[in-house]
């Protein structure tokens, strides 16, 4: 059982996340800890102590944090198997557990053996494991917490996947012991000469004698009580400790006086004075006593405090519990070596001491009879250890001066180091010149020049690229709609002179029609001059015209109506009333609005027969309850009668009075008749069933609230507004105004609630205003960026005086469209964004006209990784700004820091938040048939259906239901539908107690109007809440019922038994379901969306192997299905038999069509009318003219086929097909199913998107790719299956995509696959806060210089530099503490100068290129630096050409270790030899190469040095208070008055460290990075994150899968042998070939080989990129590539085209062995090399950049043989 226990463990796969904003949020988590579990190895013999410290601990954060923290919570249970824990795990919604999994990493001694060698703590980790195990069936990830890094806000923990079923099997489970037997089998017995039991016994009896309560105490009475004889927590316990050890081993006393002295020192002695020096013993024998009393105290402490009658006895007093600080054994050692027997003693402690001494003494004496005292001769016996001295530092930096950043230094007091920097001169530096962005081989568009194509064969292949793309543009953009799902139309914008004029504040319509027909005064002046009757003269003229106009439109409102009541009479002919009322509903759509206007009033009262007949047929079945969608659908139309804007005639609205009145629908008070009136064209009858009534039998009010929600009025105070087409809600108006006054405005408002608007409102403001101005749009994905920028091209166009302009450009890593600078909508991603503020080139042309920047999905600034670029972004920002999102968790918060990061830039800030959601959204949760047969779809007759309310299998999910933890309270997006409100208020009705009543104001039919809008719902659902809100707090309320109410229906959920077959159709197979298994459940949940028309539907799940194994499941069932049932349909077999003659007969008429087209007369060919109507009605009358067998069949296939021409589809493929997108996935396409997440073919993700919003497509089963603001309105959206990534946060961003605005009326949320606790915690958990990070990195300080110097102190790059440096906030969420960031830039600037990438000016010299350039792998980057600076690639390239395969070999290792460091499990490193023997692949990356592991030691050394003086000066001028205050729990230890430090050989106190820390003897001299970041006193921010270094060697193996694949060129090994995600490989492999091309380019770019133009650097891209984006321009020309999707690639096969391949320019120069030897002597032709201060240097860096080409060469050459 223990060795499957551990290869299970082996097995789990995880994730490396942050747990606060990308997991968990605010959410509650476990952490889990095992008495017998908690005693690393190493110190397995000190375990009793480790134990006393678990239970002091414990019983601190139980006093103290209730007072501090009261969220979190102390419980205590006997094991993971406690009854008591699983109840609180089931009512607790603890989101994840933290444990250990007993993995160490081993630790060295001095005999060179690992300490774990001599107890291995096996027994620990398979303990440990067993309780991972035990989490995980129970439903639960675990995080680790060994490994666990903590950068920024950010924590990074090792998630461990799981999944209920995801366990071993085995014939011992079910008798699984548990962790007391395991750990007892392995210890034995625990107590040696004391029972533990008889210890608790006995100690308790000594507890009342020393009560806190000393005036009533019976033992204290007898004797005076002083101030100095108070007893606290922590004296009483080691009085009692030691009064019952005496009891046992009364010898000992005189090491007992010097414990209870020691314990006195503790509660006078400063923390600060308590650093001591270290004592050695003189022998073992001493070493065995002291250790020996320490563990029996140890033992009967612990045994008091963990006692109830201990917790009891002090459970008043826990705000002055300072146990915590019990054991300190350096003051015990001091006191048991120096004061112990000293003669002086008496005159050496001050009296207060003595005094507390002997009370207590007199205490123990009095419960043991023995007698401790101060001049007991017995002591130990050694020496003191003197620590060799502290070398003197420094504090002194270099020069440095710039007039920019000396304003904000001058407040930094430091001496400077006067002397000359050795390494800094002339002969070595040279300056640096950002000549371009960022990296790129290609050669970039020159803003100032119109792009000239010429008229050769390249310039003709990118003509027909560029029209291509283009084209592929607008397909993409038809596909688009706006929010009230119609077409896109385009409007040509013109500049207009008075901006002012077209950007008013809100200017309402009159609302009175008459106003319309007054006649201006302004108009006279365009009539000609009339003499004195003139007026009457134009009067009658208008006069006339009107009545002409008047007659007009009488004549073709009589000419509509006619043609109205032709097409009326054929829908008469149609005798099902459902088809009919179809017919109606397609002919009113497609009317075009000015015929609409005249005849919608008619056809709307008509469509009511149908929709009568239907609720009359329910009625005469008795089924009302099943057909209540259709009275609602009644009512829908006829308040639409009752609203339409020109009225209704006194004939429809009697109409419609009399239907409500029939069916006892509500009638409004509001509603009347216009005066204009027209007779109906047939005639109106309402059907009277017998022995039956219409009326729908329930109240107006319930009527509305449980079957018309989602047709309320959804108006939120919207009124007519001239700046918009559409009429704008109260907070669309608010936004408006902010735009026109050049406001910042930070909007947070739900999907669909109407957002969209604001962007486009601002681009048009933006393009009206000039043609220059530009505001660039920010989106966090690039299939986000190609939406909006689609949008944009089907939106405006404008026509510019001169060449070089667009209206839009896209701008991302990997490709360009339009030219970026010369544009006035640029979109793009933040990263691209950051490059371009900070370009020396931009900073006097394009960064000054940038007038708005729209960051969409700001939320996305809480990502780990990403997350600093949009804080920096913000804090740059040039302009005023648009903050967009639908989930922020702490929005006002958020809003406080960005009004304060704007003002500082002098731009006003506003947030406007709105809550309301458009459309509605109906939860269900999806339980699965046992057996299922699928034969075909079936038709979709549900008229009127929304909800999926009454199918098999969906259970639906009253929201309130999700409330299982009451700390949580009621979420602020948590939102109820007017069918929750009216079930929630029956249930808290039903509930209600005199203690807990509802009041009356609350009844629905008190509270809301007759006529019910959403607005009133609002309303009513705050009061419902708050009510609940209220007994949510309160323990005796009846919520606990409500709840119990509300899920009752949840808790049964179970696999569902469908209906059995009819005995005739019993031979028929039915297959068996899998209800765990998605592949086997989606194809009947799909099914039943289909049958109750609840597709499109998209299915979300973060697996991307999952994602296409569910397509390809579905596709599959979907093709056997089909073949199964096309071999034994005779309807199918008789099709064919048709078919096949057809086509006979065809190829028989072939011949004579032929000829009969080869006439040249010009009539001929056109061809009679005569002979197209004979043509045309030839091909209607075969049936098999579109005919193909080999399409799918409408019964077997999702796709609407009508939806997308065929011609369309066929060129859709056919970009595929050239694609080399897998069959299987096109094959899906065509039966409507797609598959859509970020490792798929970028044009395949396209063509999806396209697919889907044309509705096309019906089923797409995606990742997260889909979330994030991407236009893909469904009906329906399913969460299939469960992963770590579905968050809070995830949760509510996919859930949008359901009911967009324009397309339902209600959205229908499916849980499938998913644990029912995790869908409450989805629905019931907050929104994680936006914590933000620490902006000034030490590459943004290198990239700001590089601005300023190069811009020549540019004004703008002036201005940035002092609005990112003026923010008196710069830590988003954190307090101000700027005069750390300044001393941390200071520092910074420091190491730069020190790292020979500044000069003593600011300017940037040597290799600031490669740096700046690599800023997205910092701090890897300053390693790479460090290496080059040092000289090793120099000394390891030098032999390049003669040894290339060696030196390529070692230099891909060193780069693995740089860029490619991802840290294997601890508890990997225990089967390390297995592994390393088993698999063929690298697992564990081999050593770095000794020298260049010793640069980058002396690198972090320096680096140290650095930052080490950073700390200790910052402390010096600003840490004047002591530092003596607990973190978490705010307890101020030790005393404050101190004593002579002489006596216990004190050393000086610490500045820098933790007076905490230092309690160990630590001094000021820290030993590494990690020491200095995790031991800095309180009042010093130090950030591991952002100091460079590289942590070398790694505290963990680092996973070799960069070079594992350099060596074999393998995908498989990777995901087998590595660990890697087969959908992360590409990812992975693309990010270091970008790294390569960066490098190689940035090199280049210093020798001046290839000298580029301003913006080249910024197309730099990873080879699967590039390889995308050259696919993309080599479609016209060349042949379908012949390879495998990357969705089903196991192999690396090469690829392979008609033409010669054009790779990469970066490797180009590598298709010839000859050109790739002449490299390094072309290097420094010319004059090159001395204009730019060529070296022998030099030199040996051209032989560096050789070796970078050439590994670059080769590594690109086996990723593009796997790409796909």
């Amino acid at each position: 059982m223990n060795s499957e226990i551990l290869e299970w463990y082996q097995g789990l796969q995880n994730r490396i996340l942050d747990l606060v904003g990308d997991y968990a949020g605010n959410e509650r988590f476990l952490l889990e800890d095992h008495e017998d579990l908690c005693i690393p190895p190493q110190n397995f013999a000190m375990k009793d102590l480790y134990l006393l410290a678990r239970s002091v601990i414990i019983r601190h954060l139980a006093c103290r944090l209730p007072g501090s923290h009261p969220e979190i919570e102390i419980h205590s249970f006997n094991s993971v198997h406690d009854p008591a824990f699983a109840r609180y795990l089931e009512t607790s919604a603890i989101y994840f557990v933290m444990c250990h999994d007993g993995a160490y990493a081993p630790v060295e001694s001095k005999s060179k053996q690992t300490i774990m060698d001599a107890y291995d703590g096996t027994w620990q980790r398979i303990a440990l494991r067993m309780t991972i195990q035990h989490f995980i069936r129970t439903g639960f990830n675990v995080a680790l917490v060994n490994g666990l890094e903590v950068k920024d806000t950010k924590v990074m923990a090792m998630i461990v996947e799981g999944r209920r079923g995801h366990i071993i099997q085995s014939k011992h489970e079910v008798h699984m012991p548990t962790l007391r037997e395991g750990v007892n089998s392995s210890l034995g017995t625990r107590m040696s000469d004391l029972q533990l039991e008889e210890s608790v016994a006995a100690l308790l009896d000594s507890v009342p004698t020393v009560s806190r309560d000393h005036a009533s105490s019976e033992t204290l009475s007898k004797g005076p009580v002083s101030a100095h004889t108070v007893l606290t927590e922590r004296l009483s316990l080691v009085v009692a400790s030691l009064s019952k050890l005496l009891q046992e081993r009364p010898r000992i006393s005189w090491v007992a006086s010097a414990f209870l002295l020691h314990a006195i020192l503790l509660g006078h002695m400063p923390i600060s004075t308590r650093r001591l020096k270290m004592i050695e013993l003189a022998d073992e024998s001493e070493t065995k006593t002291y250790r020996k009393f320490l563990t029996d105290f140890a033992l009967i402490a612990r045994a008091a405090i963990d006692s109830s009658q201990w917790k009891q006895y002090y459970a008043k007093g826990e705000d002055q519990c300072d146990i915590v600080d019990l054991l300190d054994g350096r003051v015990f050692k001091m006191v048991l070596l120096t004061l112990q027997g000293h003669s002086d003693i008496s005159k050496l402690l001050p009296e207060e001491i003595r005094e507390d001494f002997n009370f207590a003494a007199d205490i123990i004496k009095r419960n043991s009879g023995v007698d401790l005292r101060l001049s007991d001769q017995t002591h130990l016996t050694g020496k003191v250890i003197t620590p060799p001295q502290e070398q003197k530092v420094v504090l002194s930096i270099l020069r440095f001066s710039n007039r920019v950043f000396d304003q904000h230094l001058m407040s930094i007091k430091i001496d400077v180091d006067v002397r000359d920097f050795a390494d800094i001169d002339a002969r070595s530096s040279r300056i640096f010149r950002e000549i371009s962005h960022w990296h790129n081989p290609k050669r970039a568009v020159d803003k100032k020049k119109t792009i000239q194509i010429g008229n050769d064969k390249a310039g003709m292949r990118l003509r027909r690229s560029n029209q291509r793309y283009m084209d592929e543009m607008a397909k993409y953009a038809a596909s688009l709609t706006n929010a009230a799902g119609k077409i896109l139309e385009p409007q040509t914008i013109t500049v207009q002179k008075d901006t002012k004029a077209s950007t008013s504040k809100t200017q309402k319509a009159p609302s009175n029609p008459a106003n319309l027909q007054q006649p201006q005064s302004g108009n006279m002046s365009n009539n000609k001059k009339a003499g004195p009757k003139g007026k009457i003269t134009v009067n009658k003229t208008k006069e006339l015209a009107k009545a002409n106009i008047l007659a007009k439109k009488d004549i073709y409102a009589e000419s509509t109506f006619a043609s109205w009541a032709n097409r009326r009479e054929a829908f008469d002919k149609i005798v099902d009333p459902e088809a009919r009322y179809r017919r109606t509903r397609i002919y009113q759509d497609d009317l075009p609005k000015n015929k609409l206007t005249t005849v919608d009033a008619e056809i709307t009262l008509y469509s009511l027969q149908p929709l009568l007949e239907i609720w009359s047929g329910y009625c005469k079945a008795d089924k009302k309850i099943e057909g209540f969608k259709i009275p609602a659908l009644i009512w829908n139309q006829i308040k639409r009668l009752w609203n339409m804007e020109n009225g209704v005639t006194k004939e429809i609205f009697t109409h419609s009075l009399e239907v409500c009145r029939v069916l006892g629908l509500p009638l409004s008070n509001e509603a009347t008749a216009a005066a204009n009136d027209h007779p109906l064209t047939f005639t109106f009858k309402i059907p009277q069933p017998l022995a039956a009534t219409l009326s729908i039998g329930l109240s107006p009010t319930d009527f509305q609230l449980l079957h018309c929600g989602p047709y309320m009025d959804r108006n939120m105070d919207s009124q007519p507004d001239d700046r918009v087409p559409f009429k704008p809600d109260g907070w669309q108006r608010r936004v408006l105004d902010e735009l026109d006054a050049d406001h910042s405005v930070f909007v947070v408002a739900p999907t669909s609630a109407g957002k969209t608007f604001i962007s486009f409102y601002a681009m048009e403001k933006v393009l009206r205003a000039d043609d220059d101005g530009i505001l660039v749009y920010v989106a966090p994905t690039k299939a986000l960026v190609n939406q909006i920028a689609a949008e944009i091209q089907a939106r405006f166009s404008k026509i510019y005086k001169y060449g070089g302009k667009s209206v839009w450009a896209i701008h991302t890593r990997d490709y360009r469209v339009n030219n970026p600078t010369g544009c006035q909508i640029l979109v793009t991603v933040p990263h691209i964004l950051q490059i371009m503020l900070l370009a020396p080139s931009n900073a006097k042309s394009w960064a000054p006209r940038v007038r708005c920047i729209i960051f969409d999905e700001i939320h996305s600034i809480g990502q780990a990784e990403d997350g600093v670029v949009w804080e920096q972004l913000l804090l740059l920002a040039p302009c005023p700004i648009i903050a967009l999102s639908a989930t922020v968790g702490n929005p006002g918060q958020f809003s406080d820091w960005l009004t304060v990061t704007q003002r500082s830039s002098g731009y006003e800030m506003s947030m406007i938040q709105h809550q309301q959601r458009y459309s509605d959204l109906r939860k269900f949760v999806y339980s699965p048939p046992k057996r299922f047969t699928f034969k075909g779809l079936g038709k979709r007759p549900n008229l009127g259906s929304l909800g999926l309310d009454g199918i098999p299998g969906f259970q639906y999910f009253h929201p309130v239901a999700s409330l299982v933890n009451k700390s949580r309270g009621i979420p602020a997006d948590l939102g109820l539908e007017p069918r929750d409100c009216l079930i929630l208020w029956q249930t808290v009705a039903k509930h209600q107690t005199a203690k807990y009543p509802v009041s009356g104001d609350l009844d629905p039919k008190s509270f809301l109007p007759q006529i019910i809008r959403k607005a009133d719902i609002v309303a009513w659902e705050r009061g419902l809440k708050d009510l609940l809100s209220l007994w949510m707090t309160n323990s005796d309320s009846p919520f606990d019922k409500v709840l119990h109410e509300l899920s009752a229906p949840l808790e049964k959920q179970q696999i569902f038994e469908p209906p059995m077959l009819p005995a005739d159709q019993g031979s028929e197979a039915v297959d068996a379901i899998e209800p765990g298994d998605l592949r086997q459940t989606i194809l009947p949940l799909v099914t039943d969306l289909h049958e109750h028309n609840a597709l499109p539907a998209i299915f979300f799940n973060y697996d991307r192997t999952a994602c296409e194994r569910i397509g390809k499941a579905l596709l599959d069932r979907l093709q056997d299905a089909e073949r199964s049932w096309k071999a034994e349909s005779p309807k199918w077999a008789a099709t064919m038999e048709g078919y096949e003659k057809w086509k006979a007969a065809s190829k028989l008429k072939a011949p004579k069509a032929v000829k009969a087209r080869k006439t040249k007369d010009k009539d001929d060919e056109r061809g009679s009318k005569a002979d197209v109507e004979r043509d045309s009605a030839e091909r209607e009358g075969s049936p098999f003219e579109q005919f193909d067998p080999t399409a799918p069949c409408e019964e077997f296939s999702f796709a609407d086929v009508q939806k997308v021409q065929k011609s369309d589809m066929e060129e859709y493929f056919r970009q595929m097909e050239w694609k080399g997108v897998a069959e299987w996935l096109m094959k899906a396409l065509k039966r409507g199913v797609g598959i859509h997440h970020a490792g798929m073919n970028k044009k395949y993700r396209t063509i999806v998107e396209i697919l889907f919003r044309k509705g096309y497509l019906r089923v797409v089963v995606a990742t997260g790719t889909l979330a994030l603001g991407i236009n893909m309105p469904c009906k329906t959206v399913i969460f299939s299956g469960d992963s770590v990534y579905l968050t809070a946060l995830n949760f509510r961003q996919c859930a949008g995509r359901a009911g967009r605005r324009g397309f339902d009326i209600l959205g229908n949320v499916v849980f499938h696959g998913i644990p029912i606790d995790k869908a409450c915690r989805l629905l019931s958990s907050r929104l994680p806060d936006l914590n933000g990070h620490f902006p000034i990195t030490t590459t943004l300080i290198l990239r700001l210089f590089t601005l300023l110097y190069d811009s020549k102190n540019s004004a703008y790059a002036e201005r940035a530099i002092n609005a990112l440096l003026s923010q008196p906030r710069l830590y988003l969420g954190g307090e101000s503490f700027k005069a750390q960031v300044l001393h941390h830039l200071r520092f910074s600037i420091e190491y730069l100068r020190r790292q020979q990438l500044l000069g003593p000016r600011g300017e940037p010299i040597n290799f600031t290129s490669c740096v700046s350039h690599l800023y997205f792998t910092e701090n890897s980057s300053f390693a790479f630096h460090a290496l080059l600076k040092g000289g090793y690639f120099h000394q390891l390239c030098a032999n390049v050409e003669d040894k290339p395969s060696a030196t390529l070999r070692q230099l891909m290792l060193v780069m693995a270790h740089l860029f490619g460091r991802r840290a294997c499990r601890q508890a990997d490193v225990e089967n390390k030899d297995m592994i390393i023997k088993r698999s063929s692949s690298i697992v564990f990356l081999p050593e770095l190469p000794a020298k260049a592991r010793r640069i980058l030691q002396e690198h972090n050394q320096e680096t140290l040095e650095t930052f080490t003086t950073y700390v200790r000066t910052f402390a010096k001028q600003h840490c004047k208070d002591d530092d003596r205050t607990l973190p978490l729990t705010g307890l101020s230890a030790g005393g404050s008055k101190p004593i002579d430090s002489e006596i216990l050989h004190s050393l000086p106190a610490t500045t820098a460290r933790s007076h905490f820390v230092a309690l160990s003897g630590q001094s000021d001299t820290f030993t590494s990075i990690s020491d200095l970041c995790s031991s800095t006193r309180s009042g010093i921010f130090l950030e591991k994150a952002v100091i460079p270094h590289l942590d070398t060697p790694s505290d963990t193996p680092l996973n070799a899968y960069l070079y594992d694949f350099f060596m074999h060129g393998a995908i498989q090994p990777l995901e087998i042998a590595n660990g890697i995600r087969k959908g992360d490989v590409w990812f992975l492999l693309n990010d270091f070939s970008l790294v390569l091309a960066t490098i190689t380019t940035s090199l280049e770019n210093f020798l001046n080989v290839a000298p580029m133009d301003d913006g080249d650097m910024m197309n730099v891209m990873g080879l699967g990129d590039a390889l995308e984006e050259e696919d993309d321009g080599a479609e016209d020309s060349e042949a379908p590539l012949n390879r495998p999707s990357a969705a089903t690639a196991t192999t690396l096969p090469q690829v392979t085209r008609k033409k010669k391949e054009k790779v990469l320019d970066s490797w180009d120069a590598f298709e010839d062995d000859e050109e790739v030897n002449s490299v390094a002597d072309t290097l420094f032709d010319g004059d090159d090399a001395s204009s730019s201060g060529g070296t022998a240097t030099d030199e040996g860096l051209a032989n560096v950049l050789l070796a970078f080409r050439m590994l670059k060469v080769e590594f690109d050459t086996k990723f593009k043989a796997m790409w796909a």
